[in-house]
């Protein structure tokens, strides 16, 4: 799609093209409002800017939809199907890390109450679990910050996809 067939999409269609990027309200009207745009990196300052400002509320919101790392999303939806073809750019996992991955994921799960969430396209696995282990120590309102941060990063990403 390039911009000017984002800006011929009725609402409900551009709601629908985006949902798959970040499924927040808020954000998705934001989007949509920004409409027409010249151009694509405008598509993209507008949803940078608006997922910058993700409320706790809006975390958990948007976390409904995440999968564990290491772990297929099921379905056949599109972010789904986003999710999935990012974590295969994990590529090989060792055995370790996937133990390592899978004890974290648990701990953080314990600690959080929330999967852990991290944006894993251009990441390696062994970067992955030390991004995990680091973020272990960090309080509550830092961990919601760093979540909010790692869905506008993949928002970014995957609506980078949709205009290529």
């Amino acid at each position: 799609m390039d911009v000017q067939e984002f800006n011929a999409l009725s609402q409900a269609e551009a709601e629908q093209a985006l949902r798959p990027c970040l499924d927040v309200p808020r954000w998705i009207d934001d989007v949509t409002a920004g409409r027409p745009y010249d151009t694509v990196q405008s598509v993209l300052d507008r949803a940078e800017q608006s997922g910058a400002q993700l409320s706790a509320a809006e975390v958990d919101q948007a976390m409904a939809h995440h999968p564990r790392i290491g772990e297929q999303a099921k379905g056949t939806g599109k972010e789904a199907t986003l999710s999935r073809d990012e974590q295969a750019g994990l590529g090989t996992v060792t055995d370790d890390v996937q133990t390592r991955l899978a004890q974290g994921n648990a701990e953080y799960e314990e600690r959080f109450d929330r999967v852990f969430l991290i944006r894993a396209a251009g990441r390696s696995p062994e970067e992955i679990l030390t991004q995990l282990e680091r973020r272990m120590e960090n309080s509550p309102e830092q961990e919601v910050t760093e979540v909010a941060e790692q869905l506008n990063q993949i928002a970014s990403l995957r609506l980078k996809g949709l205009f290529s």
